[in-house]
């Protein structure tokens, strides 16, 4: 169990953004070591009608609440009229291969008869991350049984050659307070071609008690184990990470105790904290996460010490 020293709100969209496509919010924040001196925030952030594009915010490694350079455009916009993504991206993950930075983002559209769609689908970029590049304007993870209406991917790791992949899944609704919120659960699938998804693959967690969704799984080996971290919500509106371990990737035991980490007395982590993810830097752990309302305040990040984390690659940076 870590003990998680919060180190405040390190970017806040509305007064740090740059440019009208960066009005508010910065989902699911994700870092990626660029260098030994600079960690980039990639996440996704909202125009003035909820819309989200993926840019970033560079910040220093040694002082991670300390920020150096703001993307002064999308590193990736929203796709093509009638794709799968079309009304706004989301981060998934951002993982190095020899062929380019993969980075794996969900696609939000609007439909007549659901709230939404979410899919997965894969741009890479060659020039460090500057700048991404679809690979297909249809999704990599699309519609299936058990998945007609989320196909997230939110966790990807290489090993032994092999793209191993925890994503949620979604397939209906839940309604509370007369408004509809969608119920998904946390999935495993491996593969050797990104380009093909087995119909075979695992569910790492489902919901319980009161809880109706759990998700944004966040996999990385620490101390030889794997470990998970999602986000979970409930039917009265809590909305909390948890912490799974596992020795395979595949069959999980949730130990939410020990998150080490709690909700502020006041300001914009006091009612919500929601999609951590993690990244080594010498002897520390650095967790990067949302806030109240899923992050329309921006991000934060707090850290803690005596961590042995695997990898790079396994850390996702």
């Amino acid at each position: 169990m870590f003990e998680w020293s919060k180190q405040g709100l390190v970017f806040e969209t509305t007064r740090q953004g740059v440019g009208g496509w960066m009005r508010h919010s910065a989902l699911t924040p994700t870092p990626y070591r660029i260098d030994d001196g600079l960690i980039r925030v990639y996440a996704g952030f909202r125009d003035a009608g909820g819309v989200s594009r993926i840019g970033y915010v560079d910040v220093r490694a040694d002082d991670p609440a300390s920020i150096v350079r703001v993307s002064a455009e999308p590193v990736l916009d929203t796709g093509r009229d009638g794709c799968f993504d079309d009304n706004g991206v989301i981060l998934g993950d951002v993982v190095n291969a020899p062929d380019g930075l993969h980075m794996f983002y969900v696609g939000f559209q609007h439909v007549a008869k659901a709230k939404f769609l979410a899919f997965t689908g894969l741009a890479v970029s060659t020039d460090g991350g500057d700048h991404f590049r679809r690979m297909q304007e249809t999704p990599i993870l699309d519609r299936a049984p058990g998945r007609s209406t989320i196909g997230a991917v939110h966790s990807v790791i290489r090993e032994n050659g092999r793209w191993r992949i925890w994503y949620a899944a979604g397939d209906d609704w839940e309604t509370i307070g007369g408004q509809p919120f969608p119920r998904y659960h946390i999935r495993h699938v491996e593969t050797d071609d990104l380009g093909v998804m087995p119909r075979e693959d695992h569910v790492c967690l489902l919901p319980r008690g009161s809880e109706y969704r759990i998700g944004r799984p966040r996999v990385y080996r620490l101390d030889g184990r794997y470990v998970m971290y999602f986000t979970r919500g409930n039917r009265t509106g809590e909305y909390f990470p948890g912490v799974a371990y596992s020795d395979d990737g595949i069959r999980w035991e949730r130990h939410d105790e020990a998150l080490g980490l709690a909700l502020s007395a006041s300001g914009w982590d006091s009612r919500v904290i929601c999609y951590p993810a993690l990244i080594r830097q010498r002897d520390k752990l650095l967790m990067f996460y949302n806030g109240n309302d899923m992050g329309v305040d921006g991000f934060g990040v707090a850290e803690a010490r005596g961590a042995c984390v695997a990898g790079d690659e396994h850390a996702h940076g």
